[in-house]
């Protein structure tokens, strides 16, 4: 009989490479294959599936909206439209005057963010080594990798790419021609990476200066992974432009751009638009994982689950790195295994992510258990000595 992933390879284009496996139902944290094979997810859809698989209240509030309206275009609004923005503005940025545009993708959310930027009259973008932004060819133009970029050429130009969390370097590349600076406050696709507080502060001060918008892409970090609405939040630091989607539809396509302050009204009627952006079910899904996140204190629940994995997995000295907020967590390897790691990991009974030859990724959803965190890291050991023999399926690189 042949299987789901073998049609899969008559049926798609190869942007991806072979899948791991067919995935065919999910609950809570856990999912299971064409085969009924049962397994942990830690990587929750890369940061998507913030309240796991077939969450009651999720489940109810998308069935409920597609008894009434699916989609209506922006044409028209709705009621879930209007109070998403609302709940959003009121949780992200509290102190400030904001406006949202909803579109379907951390890419395209970049993508309006990237044209409003060139409503300041100015072309020039500053934005960080190793950082990802997406694969349109605008948030293309800005993420580093230059693999990614290379096949694309020539991209939107005026891009500057500085060190990481270096304020010096954000200083120097600085200047009165720059329309905005972009910083993902943790770089997920770099392996996560976390930005100092100080640097937030001071990329916020370089900007002011310059009369340049400050960026903050939030469309991994964002929503809760990191024990606060944004992993920029405890910086105090608030920008002109946040971009969100991944975790904040909860597995239903959905980004957001938001702009503070004077980046609030810059958008003309007529200047960038969408057809799926915000529409009815999408919103719902939002609005339902925002009123879990709080009324279930999964704020509160991401930052005990985020200690507790880094500090049991970072225990073998085959680790010889561990970074990350909350749930979203970057392992870095003595050898250049993750690959097979991943693959040990699937073994297991665990799906994990590599994001280079020696990282590891895990963002498990917001609810995974006590008993799914130490089923890994009791685990954690023979999947490293697994990995000492085995060899990896696929590449091993997978972006969000």
């Amino acid at each position: 009989m042949t299987t789901w992933t073998e049609r899969y390879a008559g049926a798609l284009m190869n942007t991806f490479g072979p899948p791991k496996m067919a995935l065919v139902r999910g609950e809570g944290a856990h999912v299971w294959d064409e085969h009924g094979t049962e397994y942990v997810d830690f990587l929750g859809g890369i940061a998507v599936n913030t309240l796991g698989h077939a969450h009651p209240g999720l489940v109810k509030a998308l069935s409920e909206q597609v008894a009434t309206l699916g989609h209506v275009s922006n044409f028209f609004t709705t009621p879930a439209q209007v109070e998403l923005a609302e709940r959003l503005l009121a949780l992200l940025v509290p102190d400030a005057e904001g406006r949202v545009f909803f579109c379907s993708t951390g890419a395209e959310a970049n993508e309006a963010a990237l044209k409003l930027s060139r409503l300041t009259g100015r072309s020039h973008v500053v934005a960080m080594e190793e950082a990802f932004h997406g694969r349109t060819m605008g948030s293309l133009s800005l993420t580093a990798k230059a693999a990614y970029r290379e096949p694309f050429e020539p991209l939107p130009g005026g891009v500057t790419w500085v060190p990481f969390g270096d304020a010096d370097a954000l200083a120097a590349a600085v200047t009165d021609e720059t329309a905005a600076v972009v910083i993902e406050p943790l770089q997920g696709e770099a392996g996560v990476n976390v930005a100092p507080t100080e640097y937030l502060r001071a990329a916020r001060r370089i900007t002011t200066e310059a009369g340049a918008l400050l960026w903050f892409d939030e469309v991994q970090s964002g929503m809760g992974r990191t024990g606060s609405w944004l992993a920029s939040h405890p910086s105090g630091v608030v920008p002109d432009l946040v971009t969100l989607a991944k975790g904040l539809g909860g597995g239903m396509p959905i980004g957001a751009l938001i702009g503070v302050g004077e980046a609030a009204s810059m958008f003309d009627p007529g200047q960038h638009g969408t057809t799926f952006g915000g529409n009815p079910l999408s919103c719902s899904a939002a609005l339902a994982v925002l009123e879990a996140i709080e009324s279930e204190g999964l704020l509160e629940r991401a930052t005990v689950v985020g200690d507790r994995l880094r500090a049991g997995l970072a225990e073998d000295p085959r680790v010889v790195d561990v970074r990350g907020v909350g749930v979203l967590v970057g392992l870095s390897l003595a050898e250049e295994k993750a690959p097979a790691v991943v693959a040990a990991a699937q073994d297991a009974g665990f799906v994990l992510n590599a994001t280079g030859p020696r990282r590891v990724r895990l963002a498990p959803p917001l609810v995974v258990t006590d008993a799914d965190v130490d089923a890994l890291i009791g685990a954690w050991p023979g999947i490293l000595d697994a990995a000492e023999v085995g060899s990896p399926d696929g590449p091993g690189e997978g972006s969000g």
